[in-house]
């Protein structure tokens, strides 16, 4: 159950800016969700549910939306608020606890804003090549990265690849599912590497003491745990 988040001062709830906290950073498919439910931390609402309670109603939209919508929204939110999700999660108010965790932040715009506003922050950068995060996407089978496809999208796909997928992944990729769900799910891989430059969030915290890189390729989930723990615990948590 997600720990308490309000975007007003309730009693009892503490500005985020002064509760220490533990950030997820990467794209969908890094591995982000797996490992926070493999740490077993206290959890603040996740991306998705500030985004469905504070970003989609600014818009009139609700959920469930096309994610390609919801990409849509979210591009629109940054243009007025540069920060994007960070600037929603620096603004809330939330249950003192001794480290709370929150899957996650995109970008280099939030992670540069978060580092700024959130001293109090840490966070555990994910990553992964486009190919395995696709491969990850199609195994996975969640509803939510399903997005609507027209008929002519067929013909776009190697297209789309383009930038995104060698010929040799994308012939990986489709020997995996069918043409239509490679596609689907290759719009969700490319449209995040255009809206959020994978390269920004590294550039960043590559180095930084507050911040580790995690290579979900090189390591097992139990590498990840361990190494995250290690690094909480060196720094007292």
């Amino acid at each position: 159950m997600a720990a308490p988040f309000a975007l007003e001062p309730f009693p009892g709830l503490l500005p985020t800016v002064e509760v220490p906290l533990l950030v997820l950073v990467g794209l969908t498919g890094v591995g982000k969700s797996t490992l926070a439910e493999a740490l077993g931390l206290p959890r603040l609402p996740d991306r998705r549910a500030l985004v469905d309670r504070y970003v989609l109603p600014r818009y009139g939209a609700r959920p469930p939306i096309p994610r390609e919508e919801r990409f849509r929204l979210t591009r629109r939110f940054r243009e007025e608020f540069p920060g994007g999700v960070a600037e929603v999660l620096a603004r809330g108010y939330v249950a003192p606890a001794p480290l709370l965790l929150f899957d996650g932040l995109r970008g280099e715009k939030e992670v540069a804003f978060a580092l700024e506003r959130l001293p109090k922050a840490l966070f555990v950068l994910l990553h992964a090549r486009e190919a395995t995060r696709l491969r990850r996407l199609l195994a996975r089978q969640d509803a939510f990265d399903r997005v609507a496809l027209s008929p002519e999208e067929a013909g776009r796909l190697h297209e789309l690849a383009q930038g995104v997928l060698s010929p040799a992944e994308l012939r990986e990729a489709l020997a995996l599912a069918p043409a239509e769900e490679v596609l689907a799910r290759l719009k969700i891989v490319a449209e995040e590497k255009r809206n959020y430059d994978p390269e920004g969030p590294l550039r960043l915290l590559r180095g930084h003491p507050r911040a580790l890189l995690l290579d979900t390729e090189a390591l097992d989930l139990e590498g990840e745990v361990r190494a995250v723990r290690a690094f909480l615990e060196a720094r007292g948590f």
